[in-house]
């Protein structure tokens, strides 16, 4: 590829395009050709943000595919609509790249896969974990063999809540209760509450941490908040051939983890068969244990370069190197995780342990 990537970016329920655009624009060889949403005022905020001009901006995604012909198409959907959205876009003969989760199901996911084995192009899902330095840097300690096998994985991630921040992490004032009630993220139709948008990072960077293992077993619970359909707090158990292993996400942490670490804190805490790291979203170094060195020690996270700073360019990366993205952003991996939501959504609500569905 000679010229600038094209990039499209389709459907703006999540504050996450703002973001992703964002690392469109500052990508030394790819262009923002189009954006579109149904509600124009919903895309004020970044045209004006990131100077996209008003011909760029369309409310019809057809007609801003069929003129802007981009060669890759990012979509912020809801979850529930992610099915919906990959199959509208799969004729068009563009890479598709979905911003987490995965989907609101195990079927949709598959729905999403099967929309574009026969288009040639590939598809990934972003999960802004992986691009955190900290974890970036436990996955290489894994690889190179520092603790052993990993056979157990605890996440703790969430944030104050969906709706207290816009794109850039822009904070804004708590939501009253009916305009909360009423937003997509608290609607279950639409594929709201935490475990939809938490779990699934935990699970797929779980799966990626145990090399593409899958647990056996799922026992899951949630709390029933007043006046909501869906959950602010879930807790996962995962049972491995290797022992167990625990989720848990949250909206209405004591703070947001970018801005400063709530207790408990957000990240990993990764238990292999010679030693542990923790590693928490943003924080600058890791701890880590070894039987050489069993009271610890801190290891700087690693500097990320270019093309591993972020999905946008990782992935054009893979686009132009002809090679299929991997990890996290690997339909394969992020299909074990959307295994593990399944079942952990269908165990909470039956209130029992249940095996991985397939």
């Amino acid at each position: 590829m000679t010229g600038p990537w094209r990039i499209a970016g389709i459907n703006f329920d999540h504050m996450h395009m703002g973001d992703l655009l964002r690392m469109v624009r500052e990508h030394p060889n790819a262009e923002i050709v189009g954006i579109a949403d149904e509600q124009m005022d919903r895309m004020r905020g970044t045209m004006a943000a990131l100077e996209i001009p008003e011909s760029c901006a369309f409310e019809d995604f057809g007609r801003c595919l069929d003129l802007t012909t981009p060669d890759v198409v990012i979509l912020c959907p809801a979850t529930a609509s992610h099915g919906e959205w990959t199959e509208k876009v799969a004729p068009y003969g563009t890479h598709v790249f979905i911003e987490k989760p995965f989907a609101a199901s195990l079927a949709e996911a598959d729905r999403m896969i099967n929309a574009m084995a026969a288009t040639g192009k590939q598809m990934v899902i972003n999960w802004p974990l992986r691009w955190y330095p900290s974890h970036v840097t436990a996955k290489r300690l894994i690889d190179e063999g520092l603790i052993g096998e990993v056979i157990e994985v605890h996440y703790y991630d969430g944030n104050r809540g969906p709706l207290r921040h816009v794109m850039d992490k822009i904070e804004v004032p708590e939501s009253d209760p009916a305009v909360k009630s009423k937003a997509w993220w608290y609607q279950k139709a639409a594929g709201g509450g935490s475990m939809l948008d938490y779990l699934g990072y935990g699970v797929t960077l779980g799966t990626w941490y145990m090399n593409g293992r899958a647990p056996n077993e799922v026992t899951a619970a949630v709390d029933n908040p007043t006046g909501l359909e869906v959950d602010e707090h879930s807790i996962t158990i995962c049972h491995y051939d290797t022992g167990l292993s625990k989720f848990e996400t949250r909206w209405g942490a004591f703070t947001d983890p970018w801005k400063m670490q709530p207790q408990p804190k957000c990240g990993f805490v990764l238990v292999g068969t010679k030693g542990t790291i923790s590693s928490y979203d943003y924080e600058p170094t890791i701890r880590v244990q070894t039987s050489a060195h069993p009271e610890g020690y801190e290891v700087p996270a690693d500097n990320l370069t270019y093309p591993q700073r972020n999905p946008i360019e990782y992935f054009l990366d893979c686009i132009e190197r002809d090679v299929l993205a991997e990890g996290p952003l690997s339909p394969t991996i992020a299909r074990i995780g959307q295994q593990i939501v399944d079942t952990a959504r269908e165990s909470a609500a039956q209130k029992r342990t249940l095996p991985l569905i397939q």
